[in-house]
């Protein structure tokens, strides 16, 4: 059995495309997780660990007004983070990980609160981005646990975006109808 790691990495090369990461909670986690993959350096552009709130405006062009009224703990911040990031890197596709690992409650949000985001790439240079797609996570454990199943979700998000394009949308629509991830 295969990593999701090594799954994105196959895939991606597969399809000659480019990944970014933007982390916040995971703090570098997700991007080790996809570079102990031989071969990712084909697919992996690079990733910014933005942990400082700031840092998210400064390096990933995350509204500056949304941080302020809502905080790093955010579904749009998701969002925005890894569109910045596919921007930044120069990526076909970004992902992205914030949230709150704990100990302690962050912007008004609970520990085990998490945002995972994928932005996938423009069909053509014309054409805007497809879009993205965030999910909120509500998760139990300590914060190392948080932390990985952060990064599982994220390469679980990417990989069912992933296979979701490449099966057409009516397997993807299937997965969800059927709890899947």
């Amino acid at each position: 059995m295969t990593s999701p790691a090594t799954d994105v990495v196959r895939l991606l090369t597969v399809r000659g495309e480019t990944l970014a990461v933007a982390e916040s909670l995971t703090g570098g986690l997700v991007a080790a997780e996809i570079t102990a993959v031989p071969g990712a350096s084909k697919v992996f552009r690079g990733s910014v660990t933005a942990y400082a709130t700031e840092l998210k405006h400064e390096l990933l062009g995350v509204d500056a007004t949304l941080l302020a009224e809502r905080g790093a703990v955010d579904p749009q911040v998701a969002a925005q983070m890894a569109v910045g990031v596919r921007k930044a890197l120069g990526a076909d596709w970004g992902i992205a990980t914030t949230g709150v690992a704990g100990p302690d409650p962050q912007d008004g949000q609970p520990v085990g609160t998490v945002f995972v985001a994928v932005e996938a790439p423009s069909p053509t240079t014309f054409e805007p981005a497809r879009g993205g797609k965030v999910i909120p996570l509500r998760l139990n454990g300590d914060r190392a646990e948080i932390r990985m199943e952060s990064v599982r979700s994220v390469l679980a998000l990417l990989l069912k975006e992933l296979a979701g394009e490449q099966t057409g949308n009516e397997r993807a629509q299937d997965t969800e109808q059927n709890g899947g991830f």
